[in-house]
C-alpha cells in the first residue's frame, strides 16, 4: 500500500512540475501575431537582446525624472514614462517606472495597465486615488486620500485613477511590474477608437442617448 501511495504522490508531483514548466510567457506588447515564414518575423515577445559583452552604462540609465511634466492639457496631468523604450537594459527584468505630475485639481483619468501591478508613492501634494474591482467582486471601489510619503497599490488589470484634490501641484512616482505594462485610458479607448465604435451599440452599453455618445466621440476624435 505504501508503494501505491508513493507512486500516486510521484505521479501528482510529476504532473504539477510539468504544468509549472509549461506556462506561456507573459505578453510584453499589445499583440504579437504568429507567422509561418520566419524571414518576415520582426517582433518577439519583448525586444531582441544585444550581445551582453557589448552592454554599456547608458543601456541602464535615464535622466530627467526630476523635471516636471507639462500639465497644460484637458486632464491637468502629465506622465513621464521610463520603460524598456527609454532604458534598454530593462528588457526581461519585469519592472518600469513613471513620474506623474498633477496640476491643481488635475487627474490621471480612469485607466488600466494590462501587464503590470502599480505601486505609487506621493512625493508632493494630496491625491484621491482608487481602483475598481472586477465584476466578480461587484465592481467595488477601493479608494483613499494620500498625502506626501503615502503609498498605494493598484492591482494588475484593475481600472484605477488619481485626482489632485489640493490647490497646489502634486507629484508622484510609481513602479510597475513589467518592462512594458501598457496603458488603456478607458474614455479614450471607448469614445476615441479608430474607426469609431457604433454609437447605437455604445448608447445601449452605457445607457446613454445616442446623440450624447456621438458628441463624446467627436470630442475625443478632435483631441486625438
Amino acid at each position: 500500500m505504501k508503494g501505491v501511495h508513493f507512486l500516486l504522490g510521484f505521479a501528482l508531483l510529476a504532473l504539477a512540475s510539468s504544468l509549472a514548466s509549461a506556462y506561456d510567457p507573459s505578453p510584453l506588447q499589445d499583440i504579437c501575431v504568429a507567422i509561418d515564414d520566419l524571414k518576415n518575423g520582426v517582433f518577439v515577445n519583448g525586444k531582441f537582446c544585444k550581445d551582453p559583452k557589448l552592454a554599456k552604462p547608458e543601456d541602464f540609465f535615464f535622466t530627467g525624472l526630476d523635471k516636471p511634466g507639462n500639465t497644460a492639457n484637458q486632464v491637468g496631468s502629465n506622465v513621464t514614462t521610463v520603460n524598456v523604450d527609454q532604458i534598454p537594459g530593462l528588457n526581461t527584468l519585469g519592472i518600469s517606472a513613471v513620474r506623474i505630475d498633477y496640476a491643481p485639481y488635475g487627474q490621471n483619468p480612469p485607466h488600466t495597465h494590462p501587464r503590470g501591478t502599480e505601486i505609487l508613492v506621493v512625493l508632493e501634494g494630496t491625491l484621491l486615488v482608487g481602483f475598481v474591482t472586477s465584476n466578480q467582486l461587484n465592481n467595488t471601489l477601493i479608494s483613499k486620500v494620500l498625502n506626501k510619503g503615502d503609498v498605494f497599490v493598484f492591482p494588475i488589470g484593475m481600472i484605477h485613477f488619481q485626482f489632485n484634490i489640493g490647490k497646489t501641484d502634486a507629484v508622484a512616482i510609481a513602479a510597475l511590474s513589467s518592462q512594458n505594462p501598457g496603458v488603456i485610458t478607458i474614455a479614450n479607448s471607448i469614445f476615441g477608437a479608430k474607426p469609431p465604435i457604433n454609437p447605437d451599440f455604445l448608447g445601449r452599453a452605457f445607457q446613454l442617448d445616442v446623440n450624447v455618445v456621438k458628441s463624446l466621440q467627436a470630442k475625443f476624435w478632435s483631441t486625438n
